[in-house]
């Protein structure tokens, strides 16, 4: 997008002009709330499907979708909400996996979290304040003791500490992003994610508005982030999104504004970012507004989800990491894919389809990587976030 403003508005405007097809809403939970719960022996084993929304739009969702899937057959069904959770638009889970997180993507934007109980049962926790406006992405450290916030309409990055039983506390740190200058048709910095390198030491956050990665050193003790480097995209690029390979050296940026790819070399002893040349998304002309990319397990394959193009670019990932090749494109199966996650077993790749408020669902194959769409597409009203257990 070419500017903040439309970034967060587009949504609003389509609605108001009937662009967004309407979906049932899933129903809302009795009390308590309980979540789907796997299948027993000698029926089709299912897992839980948790789905971010906005529910500040009409229409829109109520909250936490919670559904439920079939990893072998890629079917989804609807079954309950958490609510009390205003525009939860993009969810963590606890390395336990005792607790959920979600944004709440507001002008007093929020951290809230949702315990999630052995029986199925949801219950949720309380919200923090963030200290910043339109929290677009959270994180949770490895260790499970710190929760990360990047307040997009602020451009500034926060620190909660979480207890023993994920409940979230006080603020510890908030760091804005003053420097360097916001890059061309932007008003300023835009934090659009904020994450943990695969090293385990260094906390990195992508700014769309000023097209910088920083990296940042968290002491552990206190709670508080040091700035140690920051990697420059070209100006104008509007990073979105960093996504690293298994084996650490090398990351992946979705640049939503210049509708490009970049292989980025990481070096995990100082936490050094080094972007490399633009690439191709696939797409063609125009612009396709490129959401995220994933990288299989292996590190062979990596996938980027296109907006504006409706489209999964498919890439071979070659020398260790390094190098990305572009193989192909495939339709989504619905409009506007904001996100994309696997199943835990990699097995399936699914898709949250912002527009059409709709879930699809691909197999991926081990081999070749190729994505094959399975069942139909799953409504969720204003789906902006998947997260598959």
């Amino acid at each position: 997008m070419t500017t903040p403003t439309s970034r967060r508005t587009l949504l609003g405007a389509l609605l108001a002009g009937g662009a967004l097809a309407a979906a049932p809403s899933l129903p809302r939970p009795g009390h308590p709330g309980r979540a789907p719960r796997s299948t027993g022996e000698g029926a089709r084993r299912t897992a839980t499907l948790f789905l971010g929304t906005y529910t500040s739009t009409t229409p829109g969702g109520t909250g936490i979708g919670v559904a439920s899937y079939d990893p072998a057959a890629g079917t989804i069904t609807g079954r309950t909400v958490v609510t009390g959770v205003e525009n939860p638009s993009y969810l963590a889970l606890h390395p336990t996996g005792s607790t959920l997180y979600a944004v709440d993507e507001q002008q007093q934007g929020g951290v809230t979290a949702v315990a999630l109980a052995a029986d199925g049962t949801f219950r949720v926790l309380g919200t923090r304040d963030t200290g910043g406006a339109g929290p677009a992405h959270l994180s949770v450290h490895p260790g499970g003791k710190w929760l990360f916030s990047a307040n997009y309409t602020s451009g500034s990055v926060a620190v909660h500490p979480l207890a023993a039983d994920g409940t979230p506390g006080e603020r510890t740190d908030l760091v804005a992003h003053t420097a360097p200058a916001p890059g061309p048709g932007q008003d300023g910095p835009h934090a659009h994610q904020i994450i943990t390198a695969p090293d385990g030491g260094h906390i990195l956050a992508v700014d769309l508005g000023n097209d910088t990665v920083y990296t940042y050193r968290l002491d552990e003790d206190r709670g508080t982030l040091e700035q140690l480097s920051y990697a420059a995209l070209r100006p104008g690029a509007g990073p979105r999104a960093l996504t690293f390979h298994p084996g650490g050296r090398y990351a992946y940026l979705a640049c939503e504004v210049d509708n490009t790819v970049v292989v980025c070399g990481y070096d995990p002893a100082t936490g050094v970012l080094t972007p490399g040349a633009p690439q191709s998304t696939g797409t063609g002309g125009g612009t396709s507004y490129p959401a995220q990319l994933l990288v299989t397990a292996d590190g062979r394959f990596a996938y980027l989800a296109n907006r504006g193009h409706n489209s999964l670019t498919r890439y071979a990932v070659e020398d260790d990491g390094a190098t990305l090749r572009l193989l192909d494109t495939v339709p989504v199966g619905g409009d506007f894919p904001r996100h994309i996650a696997f199943s835990p077993d990699g097995a399936l790749l699914l898709a949250a389809n912002q527009k059409s408020g709709t879930v699809t669902v691909f197999r991926v194959d081990a081999e070749s990587g190729a994505l094959e769409p399975v069942g139909t597409p799953f409504a969720a009203p204003a789906a902006v976030c998947v997260l598959p257990l």
